[in-house]
This record gives structure tokens, sequence and C-alpha cells, in this order.
């Protein structure tokens, strides 16, 4: 498992598509992963499950995800040509645009919010005035292949600004508690299970202790876990650990081999071999490139 294939930590402006549609399983692969910046993922069709923090949602037409910095998320889609997996994804690094927006406080505000605040909910449903996002969505589609680069930061910081204005009405109509939906329930003991991971990733894997914990055999803990999230608890814990490593590496002063430890690898070696499978770099460059561009 990958944790993201495109987690260099170099800076991005923003990544952008337009209704991409899946058909089958080989357009479209869901595994456990997180990246930089903030994603904002909007489903045109499609169904399956969201899971974010240990909670699972259904994915359905009009659904809108918000994916701060390096929040850990999976979406497994049930795909077929029937009903094929369309959406649109506006993908930014909110420093690089952070300035283009202090002209507006209340923009500001919730442009802040999105990247580092605290929501109600990571998504929400709104079936009714999707219109004018995906007009938006559409003309920025017909409008980058034309651009010149030198023009580049100036349309697009224009189109975010318009973007998040027109967003904000929206978010602001569902971040209320009585609007949310409930949880899916098919997927609840892996949250179970999730939550058991969240408490103890730090330690070493022990199937025999999770088993006991959450009454459930091994085998039955293994078979429901990769069922309902299309990935094994072994991937997961892994992905999580490196989550872990690079708040870590990016927050603290820590050692990296003192990081090894604290997400549960005692073997500082074996961290760093893992680390660069993941991001394609050691920790340490990884901390210097973080550094570098913020």
């Amino acid at each position: 498992m990958t944790y993201h294939e495109q987690q260099d930590l170099q800076p991005f402006h923003l990544y952008f598509v337009y209704k991409r549609t899946s058909t089958n399983t080989d357009d479209y692969q869901g595994t456990f992963h997180a990246h930089q910046g903030v994603e904002i993922l909007i489903v045109h069709e499609g169904k399956g499950t969201l899971i974010i923090d240990q909670n699972s949602y259904e994915i359905k037409p009009g659904m809108i995800c918000i994916f701060q910095p390096y929040q850990l998320h999976h979406i497994q889609i049930e795909i077929n040509e029937a009903v094929p997996f369309v959406r649109s994804i506006v993908h930014y690094e909110p420093s690089i645009f952070k300035a283009y927006f202090e002209k507006w406080p209340i923009l500001q505000s919730f442009f802040n919010h999105i990247h580092s605040g605290n929501s109600a909910s990571p998504r929400w449903y709104e079936q009714q005035d999707l219109q004018s996002l995906i007009a938006l969505l559409k003309d920025l589609d017909k409008t980058l292949p034309t651009l010149h680069k030198n023009d580049f930061m100036e349309e697009v910081s224009l189109f975010l600004i318009t973007f998040l204005r027109t967003l904000k009405p929206l978010w602001d109509t569902q971040q209320k508690p009585a609007s949310m939906e409930q949880l899916l329930r098919k997927p609840h003991q892996a949250e179970r299970i999730m939550e058991w991971l969240q408490l103890h990733y730090k330690e070493p894997l022990r199937l025999d202790q999770m088993s006991k914990d959450l009454h459930l055999s091994p085998h039955h803990l293994s078979h429901l876990f990769k069922e309902c999230t299309g990935s094994s608890i072994s991937d997961y814990l892994t992905v999580k650990r490196m989550q872990e490593a690079v708040h870590l590496l990016t927050s603290s002063k820590y050692t990296v081999a003192h990081i090894a430890e604290e997400v549960g690898i005692t073997n500082c070696s074996h961290f760093c071999k893992l680390f660069k499978t993941h991001f394609g770099t050691t920790p340490n460059q990884f901390r210097k490139q973080w550094h570098l561009h913020h």
C-alpha cells in the first residue's frame, strides 16, 4: 500500500480535475492515504463508503468532502459501467494562496478554518445548490489549457477565491449538528478495529490481544477489516504510523530515532526504509524539504 503516490512535499499550486470518470476497479483503486494541502471532492455520480477519522459515511451523488492536510482517509467505491464514479477535485496548498485572502476577513476565516479548524463533519450532502459550483469548475476546465504560464497564478487564485466564496454559504448551512446524517452501520466493527489501532498503534501489532479486546477471532478480524476497507490491518497500521511520523517530523525537533519509537517502530533503520518506500525520501530529507517550503 502506498501512503500517497505524489507525496513529495514539493510546492504545488492547484491540482484540478473536472468530472473525472471511472467505470471499473482498474480505473480506481482506493487505499488509505493522506496528502499535502487541502482536497475538496465533489461526487457527481457513484456510491460507496468514505472512511475518515475512524468513522464511515455513505458516498452518494451531491456529496462534498473536504480533506485537511495529512488527514488519513479511504474511499471504497462500488463501481461498474452502469454506476460509474464521477467526481471533481480541487486540491490546493493553503500556504501558496494565503495572502490572496487577506483583504476579505470573513472569507479568510473560512479559508483558514478549512485547512486547520475542527468541523462537525468532513463531508455533507447538497443536492439543490451545486450548479453554481459546477459552473465554476466547468469554466476553469475550459480556461486552464489556454492559459499562459505567466497568467496561471492570477487565474487560479481568482478561481479559488470565487469557489470558496460560493462554497461558504453551503458549508454554513450544512455544518450544523441537526443536519448531520447518521453513520453507516455496516462497517461498525471495522470502526472499532480502527479505534483500537488508534489507541495501540505505538505498540507491536498483536492480533491475539486485539481479538481478545474486541471479542472477535483473529481470522474474522482480518477478514472483516479487509472486506470493509479494502486494506489489511497491517497495511493500515503502517500508514497510520507514517501519518504520525509526518506530524512529528514537521511539528517537533525530535530525532528520527525518537520519532520511530514514538510511532511504534523500534528499529530506526527499518523505520527509515518504510518511510522512504512510502514517500520516496528519507525522514531527514522530508523534514528539510518541509521547512524549506513552509
